[in-house]
């Protein structure tokens, strides 16, 4: 597939060949739901977590005899049943969320997602772009170009062949604009983002992620 190549400055110097087998794939709503679901679930933090009766501090002693008193029986201050005592069947850490995907579904939804990307016009491929310095405003300048050929409001993501610290530091100012490597490109993140910008080097390690990855 034959895809415009622009210059920093958004003009278009010539074609790049994008892979079909990545950026050319039919689509498959079932298999993204399924990986971009995992994916998500991967990255859930658990944090509620309520203590039993076993973790709560105290009730060592039992309150009162087992018989003789006329009152019911305890062991504990400390059970379900008292105040300031454990929870029963309350969420806790231990809890997982993980959920395992095949490489093969994952690379595949990668392509799907991409291939979406590309009909929709939501692409840009760019020959590289070259920052002196991490410098906010110089990195806005350059994407409020390409916002004209894009969604103006939509957010964007920049796919860089190699870590760029100064092109990483001056987009993080920026509002939805993200960076990124292109092999650590998932599923997730290319459909968390509106629009896509691909460095033309990023473009070849993008379709080896589908036979490698």
């Amino acid at each position: 597939m034959e895809y415009p190549l622009y210059n920093q400055k958004a003009d278009i110097i010539g074609n790049v060949e994008l892979p079909d087998s990545v950026f050319g794939v039919e689509s498959n709503n079932d298999l993204l739901h399924q990986v971009v679901s995992s994916l998500m679930a991967n990255k859930r933090q658990v944090i509620a977590h309520a203590k039993t009766r076993s973790e709560v501090r105290g009730g060592g002693k039992k309150p009162w005899r087992q018989k003789g008193t006329g009152k019911a029986r305890h062991g504990s201050i400390r059970s379900p049943i008292w105040k300031g005592g454990g929870v029963t069947f309350g969420p806790t850490k231990e809890v997982n969320f993980k959920k395992k995907i095949g490489k093969k579904m994952a690379r595949k939804a990668l392509a799907v997602a991409l291939s979406e990307k590309a009909r929709n016009g939501s692409i840009i491929v760019i020959d590289g772009i070259n920052l002196s310095l991490p410098k906010t405003k110089e990195a806005a300048g350059i994407l409020k170009l390409f916002r004209e050929k894009l969604d103006k409001t939509g957010s964007i993501l920049i796919v860089t062949s190699l870590a760029d610290k100064n092109l990483h530091r001056a987009a993080k100012n920026i509002q939805k604009v993200g960076v990124t490597e292109a092999r650590n490109l998932n599923p997730l993140e290319t459909l968390s983002y509106k629009n896509l910008i691909l460095l033309k080097d990023a473009v070849g390690m993008v379709g080896n992620l589908n036979k490698s990855r």
